[in-house]
């Protein structure tokens, strides 16, 4: 398996932000990391080979300033510079990549309109986990890793990659199961009996404990937070985000509790980050 760190660079906020926390992590993990910059929208035009020549150079100069700045001993660090549409070549370097970290301009809750279609779209395509980093402080007293549950083969796989985070940095794991009632028109003449909400929340909470299981012997000084709730799963994992220093989602799949976390649920997480977010496949 590949221990090197793909990361996205541009010249935006957002990406410096990216290469840090990818810096923090392959530090810690002892994994090398590759500077990857895109040079896109070429169509053919006549004269247009001078302009990728110096949009090339230009990315070059960028990539070494940002090596220079992150080099550190124990630290392998190489730089890469293609020609192509920036989502399909992220996703083609994930290929032979443990982890790529991208950031997105979204600058949080009522900073603005939802953004991160190009992420979504990397994330959805990516051949390993994608680490989404929005453009705000983080180091705001945040604690913690968030991560969605399911019980499905993938949300494993997420719960995995988030208790071995929350191990890293020394912070407790908080697994969270949600389920959604069933929909009915508004003006529909059906109310929510008790019985049904114990069942679903009873269901809920088994699927999570055996999610968890043997995660505590695996990692026996991680504190791990059980959290069963009722609602969105993509309001429900934000609204925890916001306190959290990493969120984890996973990218598709159903599991026990149905209509619930994968696919197009973490496309929302995304849409609105409310912390560093990780999205495993």
């Amino acid at each position: 398996m590949s221990e090197k760190i793909v990361v996205g660079v541009t010249d935006a906020q957002a990406s410096r932000r990216a290469v840090d926390w990818a810096v923090s992590r392959a530090t810690a993990r002892g994994q090398s990391i590759e500077l990857l910059g895109v040079v896109g929208g070429a169509i053919g035009m006549v004269g247009e080979g001078i302009v990728i020549q110096a949009a090339t150079e230009a990315t070059d100069q960028l990539l070494a300033e940002v090596a220079d700045r992150i080099r550190a001993d124990g630290l392998t660090v190489t730089t890469r510079t293609a020609l192509g549409d920036p989502v399909s070549t992220l996703i083609e370097a994930s290929e032979h990549a443990a982890l790529l970290v991208i950031g997105s301009d979204y600058r949080g809750p009522g900073q603005g309109p939802a953004r991160g279609s190009h992420g979504i779209r990397i994330a959805a395509g990516s051949h390993c986990p994608v680490v989404v980093v929005p453009d705000f402080d983080l180091e705001d007293g945040r604690r913690g890793v968030v991560v969605g549950v399911d019980g499905s083969p993938v949300s494993e796989d997420a719960i995995a990659f988030a208790a071995a985070e929350a191990d890293r940095l020394g912070e407790p794991l908080t697994a969270v199961i949600v389920w959604t009632p069933i929909a009915a028109p508004r003006n529909a003449l059906m109310t929510t009996s008790a019985g049904y909400r114990q069942g679903m929340e009873q269901a809920s909470r088994e699927a999570l404990s055996l999610s968890l299981a043997g995660l505590r012997s695996q990692y026996p000084g991680l504190e791990i937070v059980e959290a069963v709730a009722e609602g969105f799963p993509s309001a429900v994992i934000n609204d925890l985000a916001e306190e959290a220093r990493l969120t984890v989602v996973g990218s598709r799949g159903h599991g026990i509790v149905r209509r619930f976390l994968l696919g197009s649920i973490s496309h929302e997480v995304l849409q609105r980050l409310a912390s560093v977010t990780a999205v495993v496949r």
